[in-house]
């Protein structure tokens, strides 16, 4: 998903902003709000939420369910494009093959 917005940004709170502005908020299983980290680089912002591990009955660390993207928001235009939910330098990685 791509989209423009008027002003690039030129912090992290800003493209905080305009993630905020145009996805939903992602959610825990509670309800509650997932924290969202923003990973500034040399074009753009990496806009991803962070979940809590999942563990078993037992207290075993469980996969993380599959799916997901992260969010890059151009410092260029402010363009907001999905990457998928990769660690976060073969995130960056993409994007600057696929943008940069």
């Amino acid at each position: 998903m791509t989209s423009d917005h008027p002003t690039p940004p030129t912090t992290a709170e800003q493209a905080l902003d305009i993630v905020r502005s145009r996805f939903a908020e992602p959610r825990l299983p509670d309800g509650s709000r997932a924290e969202l980290r923003v990973e500034e680089f040399d074009i753009g912002y990496l806009v991803y939420a962070v979940f809590p591990p999942v563990t078993d009955a037992a207290g075993r660390p469980q996969p993380a369910p599959p799916g997901g993207s992260k969010i890059v928001v151009s410092k260029e235009t402010g363009e907001t494009v999905t990457v998928p939910n990769y660690p976060t330098q073969a995130a960056i990685d993409l994007y600057r093959r696929q943008h940069g």
